[in-house]
C-alpha cells in the first residue's frame, strides 16, 4: 500500500526526493499511511479544496478493501 502512495505522489510532485512515506498500525487493527512532502509541493498533493487528497484517499480505501482493513491516509509536513 506504502508503494502505491508513494507513486501516486511523486508523480504530482517536482522534487520527488523530498517524499517521504511511512505506515503504522494503531492497536485496532487500522492502518495509518502518512505522507510528507516538501513544503512547495504541498498545495499540488492536496489541490484545490483538497480534491487531489481526497481522490488518493478514495482510491487507497478501494484498493484496501481487499485486505478488510481500514487505511488512513495523512499528510503533513
Amino acid at each position: 500500500m506504502v508503494e502505491l502512495v508513494e507513486f501516486l505522489v511523486k508523480k504530482l510532485v517536482d522534487d520527488e526526493d523530498a517524499v517521504k512515506v511511512s505506515q503504522e498500525e494503531n492497536e485496532n487493527g487500522e492502518i495509518i499511511i502518512h505522507v510528507t512532502v516538501n513544503e512547495s509541493d504541498m498545495g499540488k498533493v492536496i489541490g484545490r479544496n483538497g480534491k487531489v487528497a481526497s481522490a488518493i484517499r478514495t482510491f487507497v480505501k478501494s484498493v484496501s478493501s481487499r485486505s478488510h482493513k481500514k487505511v488512513f491516509v495523512k499528510f503533513g509536513e
